[in-house]
């Protein structure tokens, strides 16, 4: 389960207007975090049977069920069978994101503000991030 603002999120399909979010899974025995992002939409290209020309098709992604992209966390959440949630895994969203671009700004900012990969309690390795300031919608909400 996905909480934002420590409340339970469960939307019967993805929110259509946001692209995806900035979320933070914490081991609640451990006290391990990881932070990352995730997309609510998978737009992938497939040929269309009798067509020249391929199509897009948007689909809901699998953020109901994953657990980051970091292979020990992978690892760890495995070794507890079909239920992750056995083993108290705090899944939580930090910020909804309009745009592809806008969810790399927002989890590279918080990775470094929380200095994910000079801490041991952080399962990030590593902070990847190439952003042009074009793809990020300006919110007058956030004051930026």
């Amino acid at each position: 389960m996905w909480y934002h603002e420590y409340k339970p999120y469960e939307p019967e399909t993805a929110p259509e207007e946001y692209i995806g979010f900035v979320y933070r899974i914490q081991d609640l025995d451990t006290n391990k975090k990881y932070i990352g992002k995730k997309l609510f939409w998978n737009r992938r290209k497939t040929k269309v049977k009798g067509k020249s020309r391929a199509k897009y098709v948007t689909k809901e992604s699998d953020w109901r069920t994953y657990y980051g992209s970091n292979k020990l966390l992978q690892e760890e959440v495995a070794s507890y069978g079909p239920d992750p949630e056995a083993k108290k895994y705090y899944r939580e969203i930090l910020r909804f994101c309009k745009t592809k671009g806008e969810c790399s700004y927002y989890e590279a900012k918080l990775q470094f503000e929380h200095d994910v990969i000079l801490r041991d309690d952080y399962y990030n390795e590593y902070i990847q991030c190439r952003i042009n300031s074009r793809h990020i919608k300006k919110d007058e909400d956030d004051g930026e």
